[in-house]
């Protein structure tokens, strides 16, 4: 989770991207605990790869230790000190890369329940799309193994693409080989990439399967962050397990139409709040209507009609002033 998120300014200028709440959570919180759910088997460490220690500080460290401990599990933290791809990052928590692991890419969400092949020395997690001409997918053979990674083909090879999580029953055999990638200087694209590693596992002969995921969803910029959230309040309240409006929240003339996420101590005044709208904890929504949006801390919204609206921490917006302040990279639709 070393980047800077860039598609998702302005929102990524101040929160790490992995850290920005989705529905009620920040999104890496939620990816590491799908991953254990599916997993079903004690974690022992967490290793996060982050980047410059200015941008990465340390309430984003005290966030991710304390995602760890509450799993049981300890949590080591590493830096990628330059963007050289995903096998260069990997390769920065070396020290952790031992045993059985998950390596995941901290941007997305799933939903899935599948057992793990115990034949298999790694799983490349999967889903099944509609145009597998846009990513990069998986080519198996007549075991149903991956002998190929396939990146966005002009031909059809199979509709399962590549998500970014990846199971290896040993890790050190990866370490091992994108050791080799970096050690005779392979590139891509100007990166060290996990792949490289991978193919020549395939060809010493390890494994590949798949697992296939449910849901995929993407977190990469504020139109599919939208979505996003909106699939995953809609999962929320079918599962039933998280309480979504939290017994603080101050509904004066106000109405919530589920699904619907609100933080703690934030209070509603004439205001009408749904469907698939996350709101975070100390905010104050006067005269305003809000739908299909994400909204997050301790922020003030008066008299206004908000729809696909993604609004950050600290802010104050009222529809009916024409005298603002506006940062870098903000949009007024």
């Amino acid at each position: 989770m070393a980047g800077r998120g860039s598609r998702l300014r302005p929102h990524s200028l101040t929160v790490p991207k992995p850290l920005i709440p989705v529905a009620g959570q920040p999104i890496v919180h939620r990816l590491v605990k799908d991953i254990a759910k599916v997993l079903k088997q004690p974690i022992e460490e967490i290793a996060f790869v982050l980047g410059d220690p200015a941008f990465f500080g340390e309430d984003v460290v005290n966030s991710l230790t304390e995602l760890a401990q509450n799993l049981g599990a300890k949590a080591s933290i590493y830096r990628q000190d330059q963007p050289l791809g995903t096998g260069h990052a990997i390769m920065s928590a070396r020290p952790s890369l031992s045993g059985p692991a998950v390596i995941a890419y901290a941007d997305t969400l799933i939903r899935a329940e599948f057992e793990l092949d115990p034949t298999a020395d790694s799983v490349i997690w999967t889903k099944r799309v509609n145009n597998p001409e846009a990513y990069g997918v998986v080519k198996l053979d007549e075991n149903d193994n991956i002998v190929e990674l396939v990146e966005k083909p002009e031909s059809f090879v199979s509709d399962q693409a590549v998500i970014g999580i990846y199971y290896f029953k040993d890790v050190s055999v990866l370490k091992e080989k994108l050791q080799e990638v970096l050690d005779e200087n392979i590139m891509n694209g100007g990166e060290y990439q996990i792949n490289d590693g991978i193919k020549r596992m395939m060809t010493d002969g390890k494994v590949f399967k798949t697992g296939t995921v449910d849901e995929w969803m993407d977190c990469g910029n504020k139109s599919v962050t939208l979505d996003t959230n909106a699939k995953m309040l809609g999962f929320l309240a079918s599962d039933n397990e998280e309480q979504l409006v939290d017994d603080s929240v101050v509904l004066d003339n106000s109405e919530v139409i589920e699904p619907c996420y609100i933080g703690r101590g934030t209070v509603l005044k004439n205001a009408t709040i749904g469907p698939y709208v996350s709101i975070g904890k100390d905010c104050v929504i006067e005269n305003t209507t809000v739908k299909n949006s994400l909204i997050q801390n301790q922020t003030s919204i008066k008299n206004a009609n908000l729809e696909e609206a993604m609004i950050g921490n600290h802010v104050k917006y009222n529809g009916d002033f024409t005298k603002i302040s506006i940062g870098d990279y903000s949009v007024l639709e």
